[in-house]
């Protein structure tokens, strides 16, 4: 478990994303993906529904052994909550009520926010659309972990406790690599949140905060859901920095594995994102592609060519406009 890797800096490169030119291309050829674009009126419903459930779950979790509390909270609550986080970046893209109703998105996902316990829809709507616009921007992208992440987190133990850590890292992450000023909205929804984790502590007591708070953190680092956080964009294969998934935890992550998809595609939700892989399917078939999360996580540890280094990196030129 101590083996170093020897990766020792990003895999910088001096050409665009790949994204922008493809969608062009597709386009092109298939003009009828336009026609996958807008909001998806089931969204609001699924998050409702999601919300209401774990309502459900912290009332009755409030009576439980704290044996209960633990095993509900890793089999059931992380699951949920990640699957929330990955609603709220569906919402970020406007597909809850369109880019018309842009204040009504930020709103609901501050709603969908709740049950997770921890206030971050509304900056992540800021730095998430920077990440499609600038993907693996030096400085500006803070998806890509920092220098003391790659330089610290070299061997297999390390990762693997880097893996567990990944919450932390990706909320420290923007504060050290792109600060940005705090705006209304992110007071809003800190305040909204803290309010929530107040009343659910007067009301119910510890037990549910702990299965709302533990069960986010805990689905967002060593789980199977979590594996699409390393998936996504940390290179696998020399020249490759987006990947796709197509296996079944799709169902529980609004299809966020079609990842090459999505940011070819950001504002087709991502129930129609197959659709995108049926139409133009010359153009992702032969990509790089998953079948597994759990085995991403194995072999991103196992593998000691791989490391938080392990991510395209470019300068960027011209004037950047962020969010």
């Amino acid at each position: 478990m101590g083996n170093w890797v020897a990766r020792e800096d990003y895999e910088w490169v001096y050409t665009d994303q790949p994204h922008a030119d493809r969608r062009k291309e597709i386009l092109a050829k298939y003009p009828e993906i336009k026609s996958l674009m807008g909001p998806d009126p089931r969204l609001k419903w699924i998050v409702c529904m999601m919300v209401v459930i774990q309502f459900l779950a912290f009332y009755l979790v409030k009576d439980l052994d704290w044996k209960w509390v633990l095993f509900w909270t890793y089999a059931f609550g992380s699951c949920i909550n990640h699957s929330m986080t990955l609603a709220i970046h569906e919402i970020s893209h406007n597909t809850a009520f369109g880019n018309n109703k842009a204040m009504w998105n930020r709103y609901f996902a501050m709603f969908a926010n709740l049950p997770i316990g921890l206030p971050y829809s509304a900056s992540f709507k800021r730095y998430h659309l920077d990440h499609h616009r600038y993907l693996g921007g030096d400085g500006v992208d803070v998806d890509i972990p920092t220098e003391f992440e790659g330089w610290f987190f070299c061997t297999r133990f390390r990762k693997f406790i880097w893996i567990i850590l990944q919450p932390l890292f990706y909320a420290i992450r923007p504060l050290c690599i792109n600060p940005k000023p705090i705006t209304q909205l992110e007071v809003t929804n800190l305040a909204f949140q803290l309010t929530f984790d107040i009343l659910l502590y007067w009301l119910w007591g510890a037990k549910p905060l702990f299965y709302m708070l533990a069960g986010s953190m805990l689905g967002m680092g060593l789980h199977p859901i979590s594996g699409h956080f390393i998936a996504e964009h940390y290179m696998f294969l020399k020249g490759h920095e987006t990947y796709s998934y197509y296996g079944s935890l799709n169902l529980l992550t609004f299809n966020v594995g079609y990842h090459n998809e999505h940011h070819d595609f950001p504002s087709i939700p991502g129930r129609r994102l197959p659709m995108v892989k049926q139409i133009a399917a010359e153009y992702y078939d032969d990509l790089p592609q998953y079948t597994s999360w759990m085995k991403v996580l194995y072999d991103f540890i196992m593998d000691d060519a791989l490391s938080p280094f392990s991510r395209v990196k470019r300068k960027l030129k011209g004037d950047i406009k962020q969010e």
